[in-house]
């Protein structure tokens, strides 16, 4: 997986699938939400997310107020997020 930033805007390209993915993206969105309270997130090709990625997601919309928006790539994880109920809660969009 590889992340970029630029702003208030987060690009990641390959699959998110490891503890070290989640660590790196929990890392971008803490330096992201110290200045910033609307993120925009672009997931290009991966078809899947993790739980912790999730979880944490939700945190920062929940506890943070961060406003979040998300446009994917892959049919199989925007499924994923309609089928979790997470379209609304992350503003899902697809690409």
């Amino acid at each position: 997986m590889t992340l970029t930033t630029q702003g208030s805007n987060i690009t990641i390209e390959g699959n998110i699938k490891s503890i070290d993915d989640f660590q790196r993206i929990k890392s971008a969105l803490d330096t992201m939400t110290d200045s910033h309270k609307k993120i925009d997130i672009l997931i290009r090709d991966s078809f899947s997310m993790t739980s912790s990625v999730i979880g944490y997601l939700n945190k920062i919309i929940q506890k943070d107020g961060i406003i979040l928006s998300m446009r994917v790539g892959d049919d199989r994880l925007y499924n994923i997020l309609k089928d979790l109920a997470l379209m609304s809660v992350f503003n899902v969009k697809k690409l």
